[in-house]
């Protein structure tokens, strides 16, 4: 682990944004991965084991999805989250969004909105950041969108949204169902056939403790996507497009192999080593409430949620908090909108945003009093 001022590691509360430390052993994997013949899928004579589809299908075995050549592998969520809204949408449609969306749906979105090319709705949150069920439905049932995209959990607050439930309804009105679950996979079970989407965006840099540039979605069966990007596919070269085959269709270029060998390692790592997550939840709430007790104004977020907490500091600007945590402090956490503006109108903190702890498996609650006692620090030297 590196270190920062004094030699210390540092106590590193971004997990939301990016997991530290990955999988125990995955910067090894992907480091002797790089020095092997390369073995790509369908291009290569090279002997081997196929890296993504042992990654496809052991994503697919986590969302106890049957079919994992419809696991499709991208760079990261936001590109996966492009294929889905691009390849879904169809002309002059109704689509259906929540205010607690990451940018990464907002401006794709905001893009055929501004091309004319759809008619975007967004549904309000409570003052936690769930998604409101009733104007969710009201919505849903008013306007038949063609398109409906939620997040699993807020990457702002870790409220988790009741996906089924909220998805279920939009498919039962006719919409294609696209579910954002880049902050729960990993921590959540999550089995696709009960989410109540069509779709399913995963990141394998977050919780699942996987490498950056990794990520991809599940479609399910009956659901075509038109590819967002063309190119070279190892096999059917003669074709003018595409070869219509999953995953084929939908993964052009050469694929960051190594990569995705990390992500196959950290999967199998989880599986062996599943998170804590009682002991997560209770640090979560621990923060929530001492947090509350030092003045802090915490978002408070009841019920299902995964381990963030929000709050800001009366009396200080947000930014210059986590620089303090940072420089004086060495903790390592994030502050402002957290690329999901939409949602601090309604949790209160619009417009800068808030101080955003994420915790991760590899949090102690030894951290969470020297974190407990740096933020009092802070707030006692107003008084």
């Amino acid at each position: 682990m590196s270190t920062v001022g004094d030699g210390r590691p540092p106590i590193y509360l971004n997990n939301a944004a990016t997991a530290y430390p990955g999988a125990t052993g995955l910067s090894e994997v992907v480091a002797r991965r790089l020095d092997q013949l390369p073995v790509e899928s369908g291009r290569s004579s090279a002997g081997g084991e196929d890296a993504l589809d042992l990654c496809r299908q052991d994503i697919a075995t986590l969302l106890h999805f049957g079919t994992p050549e419809r696991v499709v592998l991208t760079k990261n969520a936001t590109e996966a989250l492009n294929v889905a809204i691009m390849g879904a949408h169809r002309p002059n449609s109704v689509i259906v969004a929540s205010a607690a969306e990451h940018n990464s749906v907002l401006r794709p979105l905001y893009k055929l909105e501004n091309k004319h090319e759809a008619s975007l709705h967004i549904v309000g949150c409570d003052d936690a950041g769930r998604v409101s069920r009733r104007e969710w439905e009201d919505t849903v049932a008013t306007l038949k969108p063609g398109l409906a995209i939620l997040t699993h959990a807020s990457n702002v607050t870790g409220a988790v949204n009741p996906a089924e439930e909220l998805l279920g309804f939009a498919r039962r009105h006719g919409a294609i169902t696209i579910l954002d679950a880049s902050q729960t996979m990993g921590l959540l079970d999550i089995e696709m056939e009960h989410t109540g989407a069509d779709i399913l965006v995963f990141t394998g840099h977050k919780y699942l403790l996987g490498p950056q540039g990794t990520g991809g979605l599940a479609i399910r069966e009956g659901i075509e996507l038109a590819p967002l990007l063309v190119g070279g596919s190892g096999i059917r070269s003669d074709l003018r497009e595409m070869p219509p085959q999953l995953p084929l269709k939908l993964e052009a270029g050469t694929p960051a192999t190594p990569l995705f060998a990390g992500l196959q390692y950290a999967l199998r790592w989880q599986q062996e080593y599943p998170p804590p997550l009682r002991e997560m939840d209770e640090m979560a709430h621990r923060l929530e409430a001492e947090l509350s007790n030092l003045g802090a104004a915490v978002v408070a977020v009841p019920g299902l949620r995964v381990p963030i907490v929000a709050f800001s500091l009366p009396g200080w600007d947000i930014s210059d908090v986590g620089y303090i945590l940072e420089k004086n402090f060495n903790i390592v956490c994030r502050t402002g909108l957290h690329c999901a503006p939409l949602i601090h109108r309604f949790i209160g903190t619009a417009p800068d945003g808030n101080i955003r702890f994420s915790l991760s498996r590899f949090t102690t609650f030894d951290e969470l009093d020297t974190v407990l006692d740096a933020v009092g620090r802070i707030v006692y030297a107003r008084h």
